[in-house]
């Protein structure tokens, strides 16, 4: 019992000496609840429409923060994403359609199958920078469609490959073992950021002479950031497959790869959170709209002139600068009312 309670108070302490100090921490784990709590809500939990949208946004979730790890921060510009989304997709069908292995099996080994296919494409790509890597990355997802077509009797051409298991028999158990994953791999990926392998990454993206000069392997580190976001992409997509029982050319193809980066534009790239945040603003709001054909498309494309032209951040990088101030002395972010840092006691402008 004793043991329990110091837990409790060291928990609490952090609780309110870590993450109470500063909105956005506060905003994190209201995000946390609301998804873990989404289906409790009477309007989603008795939708089963309501449902499938969320959980659909938190499959582009993943999708959406694997792309910003890779092109956010090392700066590879990378519009054919949806290749590994699609062959996480097509190889975690062909595993359960074929070889019966179950979701929690193909999925991983879906990933990694993304993984390999990040490296393929990472190899031949290291030398190219800016337009060049942008529009040779997006020339693969459109060679592996033409390999769909071109082999309908194995990987079910336009048609896709169906009659994949389900995650879960009920719609409720599948949306929070989406959720869970979401809110796990995505946290790994913040983590991930936040390291010394985040620091080199964002240092390459800044200038890849200078850490080259300081004795890095750029190279490996590049490598490095294709595999693990082709990794998180894939199990996004065998996700996808899973829980909307098809792999179809519609996971390859070049509007989900544009797609993904208006998510990581509007919400603020280098930051994780902000393609997340990006997604389940967006997504679910054209899902709503979905009857207003012309009308959602020229709101949307309305809204995202509107954040390049006054947030070129991005929306939630720019909401977090409106209610936190960085101290410019020991650079921790503190409330924006507070006149002195909460860390360094320095006075704040």
């Amino acid at each position: 019992m004793d043991l329990i309670i110091f837990y409790f108070r060291k928990l609490f302490t952090i609780l309110k000496k870590e993450v109470l100090v500063l909105p956005s921490r506060v905003v994190v784990i209201l995000f946390f609840l609301f998804v873990l709590l989404l289906p409790v809500l009477p309007v989603i939990g008795n939708d089963p429409y309501m449902l499938r949208i969320f959980t659909l946004t938190c499959i582009y979730a993943i999708f959406a923060a694997s792309w910003d790890l890779l092109s956010g921060y090392t700066g590879q510009m990378n519009f054919g994403h949806a290749l590994f989304f699609g062959v996480g997709a097509y190889s975690a069908a062909l595993l359960n359609h074929h070889i019966h292995i179950p979701p929690w099996g193909s999925i991983p080994i879906g990933a990694l199958v993304a993984v390999l296919a990040g490296l393929i494409i990472g190899i031949p790509c290291l030398r190219l920078k800016g337009t060049y890597l942008a529009l040779t990355t997006l020339a693969f997802p459109i060679i592996l469609i033409g390999i769909v077509f071109a082999f309908p009797d194995q990987l079910g051409g336009e048609l896709g490959i169906s009659g994949i298991e389900r995650i879960a028999r009920s719609k409720v158990i599948s949306y929070y073992i989406i959720a869970i994953i979401m809110l796990g791999l995505c946290t790994i990926m913040w983590a991930i950021t936040d390291s010394k392998l985040g620091i080199i990454l964002h240092a390459i993206r800044e200038d890849e002479i200078a850490v080259r000069t300081a004795g890095i392997n750029t190279t490996r580190y590049k490598l490095l950031a294709f595999s693990l976001s082709g990794f998180f992409a894939g199990v996004a997509g065998g996700l996808y497959a899973h829980y909307m029982r098809i792999a179809g050319p519609s996971t390859l193809e070049v509007s989900l790869s544009f797609q993904v980066v208006i998510w990581s534009i509007f919400g603020g790239i280098v930051s994780i959170y902000g393609p997340i945040g990006a997604v389940f603003v967006l997504f679910p709001l054209l899902e709503l709209l979905r009857f207003w054909e012309q009308g959602r498309t020229l709101m949307f494309a309305c809204i995202i002139i509107l954040i390049l032209l006054y947030m070129p951040d991005g929306l939630f990088p720019w909401l977090r600068d409106k209610i936190e101030k960085e101290c410019p002395r020991c650079k921790k972010r503190n409330f924006w009312r507070r006149k002195t840092c909460r860390i360094c006691t320095a006075e704040l402008d």
